[in-house]
């Protein structure tokens, strides 16, 4: 597998389909790391993009929270509990303990359970949703293709955040 410049894994050209998925979802979580380098704590949590709220550590909190729901609570059924407190239930919010190291290291075992729940599975294997979440998406159920469509979604949606997170805190932009 051939890297960016910057480290991170480019999918490749012709493959499979679920190969294809995995590098795309790889690759956007590779971005979202990258997003957070290199920063100071103050830098993370800056909102720097008014009237938003949004932060680089709040996203990684969030993304932490959506790889949970989507593979253990809507494809595995799993009860998992919200990934840092009923309080909190989209991770946005930020604690004045947790820095960047534990959040980083809570969304990546969030990763590797979400891998070790799919590994095994088809795509054509299916998960059930909440029923908020199949008001919104019409059906009770969504196969793992979906879900791993929308995860790529979702992370491409956040980098662009990101991205004019970043910017804004220190003119670094790009993908």
């Amino acid at each position: 597998m051939t890297s960016t410049p910057d480290g991170r894994p480019v999918p490749p050209a012709y493959a499979g389909e679920r190969v294809m998925l995995e590098s795309w979802l790889d690759f956007h979580r590779a971005t979202l790391a990258l997003k957070c380098s290199g920063l100071e704590d103050d830098q993370l949590r800056l909102a720097s993009a008014a009237p938003s709220s949004m932060t680089l550590l709040g996203l990684v909190q969030h993304m932490a929270e959506v790889e949970r729901n989507w593979f253990q609570r809507v494809f595995a059924g799993q009860d998992a509990q919200a990934v840092f407190g009923e309080s909190n239930l989209d991770g946005f919010a930020l604690e004045d303990g947790r820095g960047l190291d534990e959040a980083v290291t809570v969304w990546q075992a969030e990763i590797v359970r979400g891998r070790e729940l799919i590994a095994a599975a088809s795509l054509d294997d299916s998960g059930r949703l909440s029923e908020q979440e199949a008001g919104h998406v019409g059906d009770g159920g969504v196969s793992l293709r979906w879900i791993m469509v929308h995860m790529i979604e979702e992370y491409a949606r956040h980098n662009g955040h990101a991205d004019l997170i970043r910017e804004r805190i220190d003119g670094v932009s790009g993908a």
